[in-house]
């Protein structure tokens, strides 16, 4: 398997991998981090799918996705804190006042799990920040201490796997998702 990362400006495939399979659904499309509470409300079905379709175009891309060949196999939330709403989240600290990146949210595709996809879209999501002269990339997994995480919630991402990527725990924050305590996890890039 040669699993290439790439900057996410195809909405087909942000679709393939966040989308729903139907477009009147009112799935997440990744958005709920990335816009306010109020929009995120209002955007309903295909409106979310729009939004993304609208961010795919901007400079930079909203992520990146992993590739397998040809085939879209994952995607990751990459961007300035600054344009997301970790920069009001009063559970997650705020170390300094650099203009750090965040990386919040993997997808890898069904029959593409339990390949390490995860471990190639977070370190493809630090070489665009890094590329875009971002100082630092944070990320707010769980601390499961090696426990099993529901598939739902594994989002995030998990402390060993931002460990591996070279990622050290900067601190604690107050956010608990699916029973376990989410910490920022931080690289510095300069």
């Amino acid at each position: 398997m040669a699993i290439e990362v790439r900057p996410a400006t195809v909405f087909e495939d942000v679709a393939a991998v966040v989308g729903p399979k139907r477009p009147d659904a009112n799935v997440c499309w990744c958005l709920s981090y990335r816009i306010g509470a109020k929009a995120n409300l209002q955007l309903r079905g295909p409106m979310r799918g729009d939004r993304v379709r609208e961010l795919v175009g901007l400079d930079p891309p909203p992520g990146v996705l992993a590739y397998d060949g040809d085939e879209v196999v994952g995607w990751a939330a990459v961007h300035p804190r600054a344009d997301t709403s970790f920069a009001r989240n009063k559970r997650i600290p705020h170390l300094d006042d650099l203009p750090v990146w965040t990386v919040w949210c993997f997808r890898v595709r069904p029959g593409h799990r339990k390949r390490g996809i995860v471990r190639h879209l977070l370190t493809g999501a630090v070489a665009f920040a890094r590329e875009r002269g971002a100082p630092a990339i944070e990320g707010y997994p769980v601390d499961n201490r090696g426990e099993k995480v529901d598939l739902t919630m594994a989002y995030v991402g998990t402390r060993a796997v931002f460990e591996h990527a070279g990622f050290v725990k900067a601190a604690d924050t107050t956010s608990v998702l699916a029973g376990f305590p989410r910490v920022l996890m931080r690289l510095d890039l300069r």
